[in-house]
């Protein structure tokens, strides 16, 4: 009873506030905003891998795990937030779209089991018999100790109309003759099925998202043409071509008892594990490589204890050769292991004397995809293809997420969400 007092006058809080502390303390973005969590993972419940999407009206839920490697005693906390289809903060109360408490507690939580690094590992999923939607589009899960103006992370997820639009796509190389052999061009058409779009310049709206990226998706794309009931978003203008970079570099840490692979050597230092990855070479201008990849995400598992929780943190280091200098930027190591951003342990060091470069930081116990970027200085732009190179047959995965505003609402429907390759 206590309990259901507490989150009944925090609701009321909440819907009172809302709009003022919303644009202050986060961002709508996925972010980690304490220094003690780490391994932050949004996925389906069926699968680790795969874009965050739930079905509106249906109970396929989504797991958020992290761990926290601080020993601080926390009051966690969640709630969620409907954005537009370019993010920013829907003008809506949150009891206009979810159903039940606007914000819980996290009840769930396990210590790690026979581990150097001890974590304490949450879990949420939803929606739940607490909090469910009543409206499709993009969403925040804001996670705070005790207040939401103590964030401790954010991400980013849909919630996809239950009855969807058609979207019908294909990704192939670039119209542009100089881009041929580099880029990836994503043409698509969409069939609004039930949906009765007006006014379609205004309110018919797509995003292309490359792998797990968001920094470089495509946002705001309106359709070209308009035929026999179908919204073409087929460009002549490269606004929906991406470089194609190159297929994901690997590693395996899932066991500390032996190399895994490309595991050069494990060892135990100083009461920490350590690895090394297998030396790689800088690619700017090799021929493309065919690799099965996860396209830069991860999978946490401890193949010689099988326990739950059982995954320990390891010092991986990380090193580059190349015969190109990197003098007027930074090289960093990115992917899902860096949480798909520019994170300083990750930025690679010149070793003079062994003539490579170097970086190593904590990850957590599993196998990895990962590539190497480049930022330059005053830039915060990403290029995955200074180092990398860039080809088109490259196997990235896309994702196209269609959003409509019926008349007479204010807010941003996800009506389709498509998933598409190279052919």
């Amino acid at each position: 009873m206590k309990r259901f007092l507490l989150l009944s006058v925090f609701s009321l809080f909440l819907l009172v506030s809302a709009n003022a502390q919303w644009n202050t303390d986060f961002y709508a973005d996925n972010r980690v905003y304490q220094s003690g969590i780490h391994s932050v993972d949004l996925h389906p419940s069926d699968t680790r891998l795969g874009e965050p999407v739930a079905v509106l009206g249906e109970y396929n839920q989504l797991v958020l795990e992290f761990d926290d490697v601080e020993t601080d005693d926390h009051y966690l906390k969640y709630t969620f937030i409907h954005c537009t289809h370019d993010w920013q903060i829907s003008d809506m109360n949150q009891m206009e779209y979810i159903s039940g408490f606007n914000e819980d507690m996290i009840e769930q939580y396990d210590y790690s089991f026979n581990t150097i690094v001890h974590y304490t590992h949450y879990q949420i999923s939803f929606p739940n018999e607490n909090m469910t939607f009543t409206k499709s589009g993009n969403y925040i899960l804001l996670v705070y100790d005790d207040t939401p103006d103590h964030p401790v992370l954010t991400r980013r997820f849909m919630v996809l109309e239950n009855s969807p639009a058609k979207v019908n796509a294909v990704v192939h190389y670039a119209t542009d003759v100089n881009q041929r052999f580099t880029h990836q061009e994503v043409d698509f058409e969409v069939l609004p099925a039930s949906f009765a779009v007006r006014n379609p310049a205004m309110t018919l709206h797509a995003t292309i998202k490359q792998n797990g990226r968001w920094d470089n998706a495509k946002y705001g794309l309106t359709y070209h043409s308009f035929s026999n009931n179908t919204f073409s978003f087929d460009y002549d203008d490269g606004r929906n071509v991406f470089p194609g970079g190159a297929e994901f570099r690997t590693f395996d840490i899932s066991t500390l008892r032996s190399n895994g692979d490309r595991i050069v050597s494990i060892d135990f230092e100083h009461r920490r594990n350590q690895a090394y990855v297998l030396m790689d070479e800088a690619r700017p201008y090799s021929a493309y490589e065919t690799r099965s990849t996860m396209n830069g995400e991860c999978i946490y598992y401890n193949r010689d204890l099988p326990n739950p929780y059982s995954e320990d943190y390891v010092n991986t280091y990380f090193t580059l050769k190349s015969q190109y200098p990197f003098t007027d930027g930074d090289v960093y190591v990115f992917g899902e292991l860096t949480d798909w951003r520019i994170m300083e342990d990750a930025k690679l060091h010149y070793v003079r004397e062994q003539n490579y470069w170097e970086a190593s930081f904590y990850i957590k116990q599993g196998r990895y995809n990962y590539q190497y970027v480049y930022v330059p200085h005053g830039s915060k732009e990403i290029d995955a293809t200074y180092v990398e190179g860039s080809h088109y047959e490259t196997q990235n995965q896309y994702t196209i997420l269609v959003y409509f505003r019926e008349e007479g609402t204010s807010y941003d429907k996800l009506i389709a969400v498509e998933h598409c390759s190279v052919q």
